[in-house]
Order: structure tokens, then sequence, then C-alpha cells
């Protein structure tokens, strides 16, 4: 089973940018599917983006055209980079992957401020 370790958080004025990495261990995560949720307080977890392992993606229409996931196979890596940040994106973000979104990060805090 893969582990993933979240990293890239904080806080951030609005209209800033910010870029999460999900670290790997364990498998490789290039014939993963790879996801981005988070969950903002007293709201449920909520999907992001997902990246396919023959390079495809979607996204949540709440972040459409401000956030893109991407990866690095040779790095073992999935990114989020975050653009045009608005508070309503504070949360605690979670990568996950595999099949069923088997494994989970602990997550790493967005915090943006208006």
């Amino acid at each position: 089973q893969v582990q993933l370790v979240e990293s890239g958080g904080g806080l951030v004025q609005a209209g800033g940018s910010l870029r999460l990495s999900c670290a790997a261990s364990g498998r490789s995560l290039s014939s993963m599917t790879m996801g981005w949720f988070r969950q903002a307080p007293g709201k449920e977890r909520e999907f992001v983006a997902r990246s396919w392992s023959d390079g495809a993606t979607y996204y949540a229409d709440s972040v459409k055209g401000r956030f893109t996931i991407s990866r690095d196979n040779a790095k073992n890596a999935v990114y989020l980079q975050m653009n045009s940040l608005e508070p309503e994106d504070t949360a605690v973000y979670y990568c996950a992957g595999g099949a069923n979104w088997r494994s989970w990060g602990q997550g790493t805090q967005v915090t943006v401020s208006s």
C-alpha cells in the first residue's frame, strides 16, 4: 500500500497562489489514479481534482480554471497548483490514491484570508 504525505499548505491572501505537494512511498504512482480532496470546517470532505495514469484530469466546478493537478512520476509525486485563491478555498487538503481512494495522506491546511 502506498503512503502519502502532503506539504505546501499555509496562509495566503485572497488572489494568491499555493502549490501543494504529495509525496508517495511504498509503490509507484505511475499506474495509479491520484486525486486531491478538501474538507472545510463543519463541512464534509469534497472532491477537488483527479489525475488518471494516462494524463487525463478532471476538476470540481468550483476550482476549474484556477487549480491544476499534475504528477511527476520520476519523483513519485503529485501536485496541486492553486491560483486565484478565495476565502472559500480554506480547508484541509488531502491527497488520495488508488482504487476507491484506498490511500490517504494526513492533510495540509490551506487558509485564505480576505
